[in-house]
């Protein structure tokens, strides 16, 4: 059919960057859904799904062709409350068994997954490769004795073996941890004795700037303080890169020694020989997978909040996998063939979101170890070049970091693969935003800003390829979401910020914390009866676009008026000296608060007080003298995860002389003592 005019999917502004073609209104995933479910546009999708989320998600299940092991009779019951409730009832899935044995049918030889190391070397796996190897991987942790249920950590960087362990223990109905490769020993620790651990999974070490990262060590230190674990099973990355190795001979395995171990013990298992045996392993063989039940748990992923040790948030194979998929499917057209490379480390949420989705789709999965400016500034250009990348996706954070560097290290690698342009983490600055379009997507690839949280396995707002971009907005709620914006009492606002909320249940929302449900629901479910409170500020414009103000705990209230962090910083920004930008509130015996801005200046850049003056003129300028800030500072860097976050509540602590609570997620936890000594100097 022909493809109709571009508005009546999207809306129209002025000030648009990108407009769909009638190839992106005729023939995109989203666009053929909308037809498919008999819609006549997005907004007329998305109410439909907001009253009826069983029939939004049952549509999409089948739009993305999902390879049930049984089909549901029933999508969604909410009987014991939106907070509890369960899907794909009297249904079977298997996340990983659908990640690998319907493409290694279809397409044998056809890459499937393809590593670089920050060295340069590159593996790649067809279909066939992958799901043999992840046989034979389950396999070795089933004579490990893993079981459904048991708990696995992983502690990896990016390698083949992250991806092939995350489908062995889905295969085996076991549950896996992932904990970020740059944690400490206590951090491992708390995550692996809160929920039990009996394996460790984690590696020699890796490499990071050129450097080794003796990770084993780290390891060995963290499993001194978490008794449950018995096992652990290292894969070599450096070999005789990390001379000394610690080892435990009584608890520690090589990972390839083990799957060899197996092998040997068992002929017939999968991935060797594929005939006869007295009794099948825990994973089953394809074709012959025991089937999982939706709602069978196989990931505990780990989020930090202000207080408090970190939650543990409890996913099924029939929500976090599914919701990824459908992200990737509706927002950012990711398709079979397509090749998708997400900046991230495992332990964030966009590691597991990237492999599943990725392979449930059918794309081609891009993973690379290291940093993004290492041995050069052209790192991240080079490897959309190589591998030919159509999907990138990098935070907010990263581009800033890159754009210092000009842009001839982007000009010089080719970036005609490229078909979309991902970003998440944190809220926009507005010429960040242009550099990321106008320099690596040359003006021509859409940014699907995307925006939720590992709560949710994913996006609450997003973009798409049917709406209009407008620069660091969101098109909407993510595709599906029936997501809103209300005041203190809990009442639909736009044109003024608020709290974001989710009204309906999804698929992809956390079946609660790891032995803490009570924690689960005063977090989410108790200000509002029935209704999903995120935390984070949002608005919606006069033109119904969205935008994130920061988290809700992170805003600034000015003798009464209120203004989001972003806009402030944004302002900062705006001076050509700043490079980032971190603003808090901190105490003020008349206002009650007023506004610390924290400032990365440009190489070469001092800072003097004239210069921090200028910039807390800029910001009063841009946002009026009320707000204007009554300390500006100049620190080397800025306390951030590896996902690339700002912890403004670090920053906060750390200059008032409190306690910043939990600091295992940050990359660098030396950052903060320089905030601490300059709030230590003006107290």
């Amino acid at each position: 059919m022909p493809a109709p005019d571009w508005p009546v999917f999207g809306r129209d502004v002025p000030d648009a960057a990108w407009r769909p073609s009638a190839d992106d209104l005729g023939d995109s995933r989203l666009a053929r859904f909308i037809r498919a479910a008999g819609m006549p546009d997005l907004t007329t999708l998305q109410a439909h799904a907001a009253a009826d989320p069983a029939w939004f998600w049952g549509a999409a299940a089948d739009d993305l062709a999902l390879p049930w092991q049984r089909r549901p009779t029933s999508v969604l019951d909410a009987s014991r409350g939106p907070e509890w409730s369960r899907w794909w009832r009297g249904g079977a899935f298997n996340h990983a068994a659908a990640a690998i044995d319907p493409r290694a049918e279809r397409d044998p030889d056809g890459e499937a997954l393809v590593w670089e190391g920050e060295d340069g070397e590159v593996r790649r796996r067809t279909a066939r490769e992958l799901r043999d190897e992840v046989d034979r991987a389950a396999a070795m942790l089933a004579a490990e004795g893993v079981e459904p249920g048991d708990r696995v950590g992983i502690l990896l960087p990016m390698l083949p073996e992250t991806v092939v362990a995350v489908l062995a223990l889905g295969l085996l109905r076991a549950i896996f941890t992932p904990i970020f490769s740059g944690y400490g020993p206590a951090a491992i620790a708390s995550r692996l004795t809160d929920c039990g651990a009996t394996i460790l999974i984690t590696a020699d070490g890796f490499l990071r700037r050129g450097g080794v990262v003796p990770l084993k060590a780290t390891a060995d230190e963290a499993v001194a303080a978490a008794p449950t674990v018995r096992r652990v099973l290292v894969v070599r990355r450096l070999g005789e890169r990390a001379p000394g190795t610690p080892w435990d001979e009584g608890r520690d395995r090589w990972w390839h020694e083990a799957i060899d171990t197996a092998a040997r013990s068992a002929p017939s298992l999968p991935g060797s020989n594929r005939g006869e045996r007295s009794g099948p392993p825990a994973a089953g063989t394809p074709g012959n997978r025991p089937e999982t039940d939706p709602e069978t748990p196989y990931m505990v992923i780990y989020t930090s909040g202000t207080t408090g040790r970190p939650k543990g948030a409890l996913h099924v194979h029939g929500g976090f996998p599914m919701k990824a998929a459908q992200d990737l499917a509706h927002c950012f057209d990711l398709r079979s063939g397509d090749t998708l490379f997400w900046f991230t480390d495992l332990g964030w949420m966009m590691g597991p979101w990237a492999i599943s989705g990725s392979l449930l789709l059918g794309a081609r999965l891009v993973i690379y170890e290291g940093t993004p400016d290492h041995p050069g500034p052209d790192r991240l250009w080079s490897i959309v070049e190589s591998h030919r990348v159509t999907h990138l996706g990098l935070s907010p954070t990263v581009i800033r970091s890159l754009m210092s560097h000009g842009t001839e290290p982007v000009r010089s690698h080719d970036r005609s693969s490229l078909r979309v342009l991902g970003s998440t983490g944190e809220p926009w600055n507005p010429d960040p935003w242009w550099w990321f379009f106008r320099e690596v997507g040359e003006g021509r690839c859409p940014i699907v800003n995307y925006s939720g949280g590992t709560e949710v396995s994913g996006g609450i707002v997003a973009g798409n390829l049917v709406t209009p971009v407008r620069p660091t907005s969101f098109a909407g709620p993510n595709v599906g979401v029936a997501a809103d914006v209300v005041d203190a009492a809990g009442r639909p606002v736009r044109g003024t910020v608020g709290e974001l909320v989710i009204r309906q249940p999804l698929p992809g929302m956390t079946r609660g914390f790891w032995n803490d449900p009570h924690r689960y629901v005063e977090t989410y479910w108790s200000r509002f009866p029935g209704i999903w409170v995120h935390g984070d500020w949002a608005l919606v414009d006069a033109d119904g676009y969205w935008y994130i103000q920061g988290r809700s705990d992170d805003t600034l209230k000015v003798a009464g008026k209120r203004v989001g962090p972003a806009e402030v910083e944004s302002a900062a920004m705006g001076h050509p000296a700043v490079l980032e930008a971190a603003a808090v509130g901190i105490p003020h015996e008349v206002k009650g608060e007023s506004i610390a801005v924290f400032c990365v200046l440009a190489r070469g850049t001092d800072g003097d007080p004239a210069l921090l003056a200028e910039i807390g003129a800029r910001v009063a300028g841009e946002l009026g003298k009320a707000l204007r800030p009554d300390v500006v500072l100049a620190v080397p860097t800025l306390p951030k995860t590896r996902s690339g976050k700002v912890m403004r509540r670090v920053i906060r602590a750390a200059f008032l002389g409190e306690d910043p609570g939990d600091l295992s997620t940050l990359d660098d936890p030396a950052t903060v003592t320089a905030i601490r000594a300059l709030g230590a100097g003006r107290r």
